[in-house]
């Protein structure tokens, strides 16, 4: 049986208009949707192949009413949902939805580390897949990007939280660095201190895609916008970040131009 304990599991976009975001993220990064079919509420799911790797949804009333507007919100896989959002609120974190069943399904929770960048907590019920897709897979998540209230703070919460590990520390200037993260020995993503002029803390997911030029073209010709790149990074590989028709911010990786 896998461990998936501390591991990023599940990808899920809460947005203003779910037709749309389901129409724009299908011709951009080729996944293909489908109606979950959950009694009483209208989920999407998102699928690489034949692998679903995370779903789409409207923004709940209730994250309305405290400010929330489209998001890109990765799960983190824990042992005990309700132990650990007593952890994160231990740890100066924030628990904005309390732990709750999806009949059949998970138990999660809607927190958010000390500087207020938000993500989930979950354990699913039954046994987890004996195998996740290839990395680099297109569809898949290739990158996870904290950009943090601060790097030092922050690094503390998460490391201390789910065990992970650092990696290589990249400089990025007098004052800022790129901290390298590991999840259960595999790199996994990098943290850094948000720029100034970001207005809020907040975790940027990568999607792999094929080839990254076709990719921007279909961004800019489905009302989305690109804010940074594309640019080559080190280890050769290409990226954009872009911000989706709705205002949801995501990013690309791919291999090749």
């Amino acid at each position: 049986m896998r461990d998936l304990h501390g591991k990023f599991v599940w990808i899920e976009l809460m947005t203003s208009d779910p037709k749309a975001a389901e129409g724009f993220y299908t011709k951009v990064v080729g996944w293909s949707a489908e109606d979950s079919g959950q009694p009483g509420m209208s989920y999407t799911l998102l699928s690489a192949g034949e692998t679903m790797v995370g779903g789409l949804m409207a923004i709940p009333e209730e994250a309305k009413k405290m400010g929330a507007g489209p998001i890109w919100l990765g799960y983190v896989a824990v042992d005990d949902v309700n132990d650990y959002a007593a952890k994160i609120k231990a740890a100066g974190g924030r628990v904005f939805k309390e732990p709750t069943d999806v009949p059949g399904m998970l138990r999660f929770a809607v927190v958010a580390d000390p500087y207020l960048a938000t993500f989930m907590i979950m354990k699913g019920i039954g046994e987890p897949p004996d195998e996740m897709p290839a990395p680099g897979a297109p569809g898949t998540v290739g990158w996870r990007e904290l950009h943090a209230g601060a790097l030092d703070g922050a690094w503390t919460f998460y490391s201390s939280l789910f065990g992970w590990t650092k990696g290589d520390t990249m400089d990025m200037g007098p004052d800022d660095k790129y901290q390298l993260f590991k999840i259960d020995g595999v790199q996994s993503g990098g943290m850094m201190t948000k720029m100034a002029k970001t207005p809020a803390p907040f975790w940027l997911y990568y999607f792999n895609v094929p080839k990254l030029d076709p990719c921007v073209e279909a961004i800019k010709a489905n009302d989305g916008e690109i804010v940074n790149g594309p640019m080559q990074v080190p280890g050769g590989q290409w990226i954009v970040h872009a911000v989706d028709p709705q205002g949801a911010m995501f990013a690309l990786v791919a291999n090749a131009r």
